[in-house]
């Protein structure tokens, strides 16, 4: 049988496929970050968050992925490329508008959420279909865009004003972000290829004491998918950690 594409693929029908789309650990890992941003502001909004978690729910859960995978269907879904042009096309206009909405009608005019609002858009079209030639297709791209920029926007969309304590901690947040992600694509960019790429391993590990460990893909693999899972996890119980100082 042919191995599944990622750990959280599901086999089945039209609704496996969109469970798997949405890549659902890995996007409730870059929703985090828009939470721990939102921490980081003295005062917080929670609607305001909402929104926020919204809008990134389209962008990058909906958008970004099903855009991913009208690139080359590397989950291997059967959903028409039609269908996934439509989805991300909507989820990314409706994002947009959430933005829009929260930089001009929730409040005073909130610019650094209106510039962020067309940056996020670039990010998304420009990483997932590899535009100008794969030049935003690396990995510093996704970790300033799907680490960095989440934790930034988080915190902006709550309109903090200007304080250094506050832009200190929003500057560490997202560093923290861009290291995790930078991190995850470090592990995830292996894992894929061993899943979807790499027919066979083969091969033996000597052991210090002479012992000989079989080498194959699942001892490989293993590893940096235990370890995905874990920070899947771990990073949003760190946000939601933050986030309840707030309560």
């Amino acid at each position: 049988m042919r191995e599944a594409p990622a750990f959280y693929a599901v086999r089945g029908g039209r609704a496996a496929d969109w469970w798997t789309i949405l890549h659902p650990p890995y996007t409730v890992w870059h929703l985090s970050y828009v939470v721990l941003g939102a921490a980081m502001a003295r005062h917080l909004d929670w609607s305001a968050l909402g929104i926020s978690l919204l809008a990134f729910l389209l962008a990058v859960g909906l958008a970004a992925h099903a855009l991913d995978e009208r690139m080359g269907r590397p989950l291997r879904t059967r959903i028409p490329d039609r269908v996934l042009t439509a989805v991300a096309a909507a989820s990314l206009m409706g994002a947009a508008a959430l933005g829009l909405y929260g930089a001009f009608w929730w409040g005073a005019v909130n610019w650094p959420l209106v510039i962020a609002v067309p940056v996020g858009a670039v990010l998304v079209v420009g990483y997932n279909l590899e535009l100008a030639g794969g030049r935003l297709h690396n990995d510093l791209t996704f970790g300033l865009g799907w680490g960095g920029f989440p934790v930034v926007v988080g915190y902006v969309a709550q309109a903090p004003g200007f304080s250094w304590r506050g832009l200190l901690a929003a500057a560490t947040a997202t560093a923290a972000g861009v290291a995790l992600t930078y991190a995850q694509r470090s592990l995830s960019t292996p894992a894929r290829s061993l899943r979807r790429r790499i027919r066979d391993v083969s091969g033996t590990i000597t052991m210090a004491e002479g012992e000989l460990v079989a080498l194959d893909r699942g001892v490989l693999i293993a590893p940096l998918e235990r370890t995905l899972r874990a920070l899947s996890w771990g990073v949003p119980l760190v946000a939601l950690t933050v986030l309840a100082t707030h309560l």
